[in-house]
């Protein structure tokens, strides 16, 4: 029954490969149907989409529409709005010496791909990759997560009505059906999800040759500086809270993993962050439906082991009671100087616990920051001009934001993605459309004239030649050519 499963998919595959190779997907006008058909989906089933994120996470219908639903409208439109310019390519300049000759770089889509995404972001992390693949002319297998299943189903059924059911697919399935997606040829795989998965799609990758894209995740640090003015403390508290608590409880790659304080500071800095947990998610954040839940027991049960430690349970000063095993809750925590040994400090977290971790100096964090992995996002609330300039140039992060937090994911001008084992490669905006395209470089050249000294047979005279053009000395070229100038003893030496 398996090897019929494979061989039907190589049959679609093959059938998805021919339709590429008919030119359709490269049309603009093809492309903007399809993107015009996912926003359709998104508005038309907005409501489903809703129910289906309650379903697997509990998010609320306003964060669902905030996080998913929202953002990729959003990038649809930006898509729709610059789509034939990124399709126009742009003319590149070539040196002087290039006489009577043009060039231009091409953009040309990749042909078949594979896309694996996530499941705290079901639609979101599905639905941004494919906006890149479309706009860049490809055919499209998408695997969404089997952990949202409602989720999934509903891409597998809503999709189908929505696009060109010949180029874009939905597979649905868990690991073994990714393993025997991965076992095929692809033109380009992207991937969403763990650095353990990550490392099992590269290796598969390896076997063709096939390019790559990893968008994995690792503990994003917020670095809060001893900000004098109460309302600037009050304003980054409530965006650390919202980046780890309110991004689907902690459940994302960018949300907010541990803050680092001076110790001087960090009292005031935690007092101010219990009062806005409960203005935020209320006195029993279980019962007002303002927080998500954990997608599963086994994740539940992982979270629960990072403060089963004695020593980790010490350093718990706000929640880490409420656990509802059964409604995969688990109320928003706060841990001060946890064991840096500790899996809690260690693993990342992809949850509602936050430890916060207390320096001499903030300057410290810098070497903190770097003797761990590289994180996808590194968040900095500071005025301080010269901590902004050291974080900069000092660290190593997908990206650093400033005075904020997960605001930089809605960015479609920025490029989105992570450095070292955060991943590598990186979308959004004109940066999914590159990460789906070849960019082929075009070269035109007249017939008319040639340098006769770039061809053999070889004297000291076209060494000299060859020099002087191709270190931009036309004047020392001239002189050559007017018998001005002769060449040298070294040169004389061949």
């Amino acid at each position: 029954m398996e090897s019929k499963r494979v061989w039907d998919w190589e049959r679609d595959l093959k059938n998805m490969r021919d339709y590429f190779k008919s030119g359709k997907t490269r049309e603009a006008s093809w492309r903007e149907y399809q993107l015009q058909g996912l926003r359709r989906f998104l508005v038309e089933k907005e409501q489903d989409i809703s129910m289906a994120l309650m379903q697997d996470l509990g998010k609320h219908r306003v964060e669902a529409f905030r996080d998913e639903v929202g953002t990729v409208m959003k990038s649809i439109n930006f898509a729709l709005k610059n789509l034939r310019e990124w399709m126009s390519g742009q003319k590149a300049k070539l040196p002087q010496i290039a006489l009577l000759t043009s060039a231009e770089i091409v953009p040309e889509p990749l042909g078949l791909v594979l896309v694996i995404s996530s499941w705290n972001f079901p639609f979101g992390l599905s639905l941004e990759p494919l906006i890149g693949a479309i706009a860049a002319g490809n055919s499209v297998v998408l695997k969404p997560s089997e952990l949202s299943c409602a989720s999934s189903s509903l891409l597998a059924s809503g999709l189908t009505g929505y696009v060109d059911s010949e180029a874009i697919k939905i597979v649905q399935g868990g690991p073994e059906v990714a393993e025997q997606l991965l076992e095929q040829r692809w033109d380009k795989i992207f991937f969403t999800g763990s650095a353990r998965v990550g490392r099992i799609v590269m290796s598969a990758a390896v076997k063709h040759l096939t390019p790559l894209t990893l968008e994995l995740g690792g503990k994003c640090p917020a670095l809060v500086d001893s900000l004098s003015s109460s309302w600037d403390l009050e304003v980054a508290v409530k965006r650390i809270i919202v980046g780890k608590y309110g991004t689907c409880a902690g459940q994302a790659c960018i949300a907010v993993d541990y803050v680092l304080v001076e110790k001087r500071f960090s009292s005031t800095l935690v007092e101010l962050m219990k009062l806005w947990i409960k203005k935020m998610f209320g006195e029993n954040p279980r019962e007002t439906n303002a927080i998500a839940r954990i997608v599963n027991k086994q994740h539940f049960f992982r979270l629960q082991s990072l403060l089963a430690d004695a020593n980790v349970k010490k350093s718990v000063i706000y929640g880490g009671s409420i656990m509802d095993e059964e409604n995969l809750f688990i109320e928003p925590t706060i841990l001060v100087d946890p064991p840096l040994e500790a899996a809690i400090m260690t693993d990342e977290i992809f949850g509602p616990l936050l430890p916060v971790i207390t320096l001499d100096k903030v300057e410290d964090g810098i070497e903190f920051i770097n003797s761990r992995p590289k994180p996808l996002a590194l968040y900095v609330f500071t005025k301080n001009k010269e901590l902004q300039r050291r974080m900069i140039s000092e660290t190593s992060s997908g990206s650093v934001t400033f005075n904020d937090a997960i605001l930089q994911y809605a960015a479609d001008t920025l490029p989105f993605g992570g450095v070292g084992g955060s991943g590598f490669g990186s979308y959004h905006g004109k940066f999914s459309f590159d990460t789906f395209s070849h960019q082929k470089a075009v070269v035109k050249r007249s017939f008319l004239t040639d340098f006769w000294f770039r061809f053999p047979p070889w004297t000291p005279n076209k060494l000299l030649l060859l020099e002087m053009a191709y270190n931009y000395d036309y004047f020392g070229l001239l002189l050559v050519l007017l018998g001005l100038k002769r060449p040298s003893k070294r040169t004389s030496l061949i």
